[in-house]
């Protein structure tokens, strides 16, 4: 049950973040840069997230830091973000799946997708001193 309150406490924190961010990114950066340069503004925000979030949870869930839970934690997390990304497209910009999916061979998509790479990695990543052989 650790690793699932893990995943989905990182899952909210870092996807509140990106909810936050955005509207800022839709409404006001993209018509002012384009797509792909709004996502490169926000996605270090993103990071920054991801990094404190993924440095942090574990600690408050007290998961067991080995990198099989690290892992499982981030992949979790990831397919959670997923299913809320898919949610939000849907209801919110009125976006059909295949376009959400579309998304990812975009140059804005192309980021978005190593950021979700970045995501599911960071657990282990960022808490590598305190694995457990």
């Amino acid at each position: 049950m650790r690793l699932v309150g893990a995943a989905a406490l990182y899952f909210a924190l870092v996807f509140g973040v990106g909810f936050l961010l955005g509207p800022i990114r839709v409404f006001w950066l993209e018509p002012w840069l384009g797509k792909t340069a709004a996502v490169l503004c926000e996605t270090p925000f993103l990071l920054i997230a991801m990094i404190v979030a993924a440095r942090w949870v574990p600690r408050k869930v007290a998961l067991r830091a080995g990198l099989g839970s690290l892992a499982a934690m981030g992949a979790g997390a990831l397919v959670l973000q997923q299913i809320a990304d898919f949610a939000v497209g849907i209801a919110l910009r009125g976006m059909t799946a295949s376009e959400i999916v579309a998304n990812f061979v975009t140059p804005a998509g192309a980021v978005y997708a190593a950021s979700l790479l970045a995501f599911a990695a960071m657990p282990a990543v960022v808490n590598r001193d305190r694995m457990r052989r």
